[in-house]
């Protein structure tokens, strides 16, 4: 249908079932009943748009389900909806970040030397590069020493046991 086919009763009922907070699938399903209509969910959705009737995204949870009137006409029940308040989000505390004291070099992944230390900055953001530290580093590891404590656990290295290591010989061809 066009949005020039939208009666003006059927927009304002809209306009009106709307205000109640009703989903658009339920709306379509209320102008349905009381117009003798077939209007789709889209339809309803795409008038309302037009009108101007827009309403922000719902929360997934979105706690009991509104019965429309043609609903409460089948159970036989003249209930009025309730909306509940959304509970309001916890506070948490930031988390505690450890950092080291040193001043990074902030060399690109272009310019790192193989003895360079390979400990990221940066990234956090879309626009902002990713550099690393650049001291020399620690000889086993990718990082230099504060890096390299840095990254192991802090209350107590737990040491992993070795993995069995399975050798095959392979005749030389």
């Amino acid at each position: 249908m066009q949005s020039s086919d939208w009666p003006p009763r059927h927009s304002e009922t809209l306009r009106e079932l709307h205000a109640m907070g009703l989903s658009y699938g339920d709306i379509a399903k209320e102008i349905n009943f009381k117009f003798k209509m077939a209007y789709t969910r889209n339809a309803v959705l795409g008038r309302a748009k037009r009108m101007g009737l827009v309403r922000p995204e719902r929360p997934k949870d979105r706690g009991p389900k509104f019965k429309t009137r043609n609903e409460q006409r089948r159970v036989g029940c003249h209930t009025e909806s309730v909306i509940q308040a959304r509970p309001k989000a916890e506070r948490t505390e930031p988390v505690q970040l450890r950092c080291v004291g040193i001043s990074p070099r902030l060399i690109s992944f272009d310019n790192l030397e193989p003895g360079d230390c390979r400990y990221p900055y940066g990234g956090d953001r879309d626009d902002e590069p990713i550099t690393f530290c650049g001291h020399p580093r620690q000889p086993g590891s990718p990082y230099c020493t504060p890096h390299f404590h840095l990254t192991r656990n802090p209350e107590g290295s737990v040491e992993r046991p070795p993995a069995a290591v399975v050798l095959r010989l392979v005749a030389a061809a």
